[in-house]
């Protein structure tokens, strides 16, 4: 008899894709009402109506897609996702004190998205953010590019690029890519193009080159992104692979679309 733990995933149901679609939906209506409303000049934090709108839009967001993907998940993809928060916040906190222009924020986020599946990282991507604005409220306007990276992680997955590992670094740099477009703008229309710690030195670099602010926030976001997506991308790979091979293969998306390279059984050992 299976264990529970190796059971498929209930079949999705209309209902929950809608869930799923109304989610995706909800994020990118957000996003662009911020983008839209927000003033365009320097601030530290975001104003007390952007902060709400942004907690209010990723957190119906949020509750869809968890909605949507919960009933379809074993337990294993939901015993990883709270590992997933705190590793991501952990790392972000961490990461963030030191004078590197990577954040290593998503390791989690793209873990689950390689386990799980677009709408798992994403939702993944989401609560991670919501959860660690309440000690950093400046972080909320970007939930949708942490949506992006944990949908794009999934993709990646689906379509074979794990399977392949040379493909992981470029679909990093891609996602990177994504993710830099997503941020610069929110840092712009939001913040009004500020920027702490070695980002924000980055961004000096391009500003003391004679850059107006809007090109040098995005070549100083693109030039973060692609450096911590990538690194993102190859470590959360080697997690997947580090895994015993028992416990990914508890992962329905990962038997349904071979995410993870077949690894060669040790040899026997010689008969005496």
């Amino acid at each position: 008899m299976s264990h529970p733990l190796t059971e498929d995933a209930p079949r999705r149901s209309p209902l929950r894709t809608v869930l799923i679609v109304l989610g995706a939906a909800a994020i990118v209506a957000t996003f662009i009402y911020l983008v839209a409303t927000s003033p365009a000049e320097p601030v530290d934090t975001p104003s007390a109506s952007a902060a709400l709108v942004a907690l209010t839009g990723y957190g119906i967001a949020t509750v869809l897609l968890f909605a949507g993907i919960l009933p379809t998940l074993p337990t294993t993809t939901l015993a990883l996702i709270p590992v997933a928060l705190v590793l991501n916040i952990v790392l972000g906190q961490f990461v963030g004190t030191v004078i590197v222009p990577i954040y290593l924020d998503s390791i989690g986020t793209v873990l689950v998205g390689f386990l799980a599946g677009s709408a798992a990282g994403a939702a993944t991507g989401l609560l991670s953010t919501i959860v660690w604005s309440f000690f950093n409220p400046t972080l909320i306007p970007f939930a949708a590019g942490a949506a992006a990276i944990g949908a794009l992680a999934g993709l990646t997955a689906r379509i074979g690029a794990v399977r392949r590992f040379w493909w992981v670094p470029v679909a990093g740099l891609v996602t990177g890519a994504v993710a830099a477009v997503i941020g610069s703008t929110v840092a712009i229309a939001v913040f009004g193009g500020t920027s702490t710690g070695a980002t924000g030195a980055v961004i000096a670099v391009f500003r003391a080159a004679g850059d107006s602010l809007a090109e040098s926030v995005v070549k100083g976001s693109i030039a973060s992104d692609l450096t911590d997506k990538l690194v993102t991308f190859v470590v959360a790979a080697a997690l997947a692979y580090a895994l015993p091979q028992r416990a990914t293969g508890r992962f329905e998306f990962v038997r349904a679309h071979r995410v993870l390279a077949r690894r060669r059984r040790a040899e026997a050992a010689p008969a005496a």
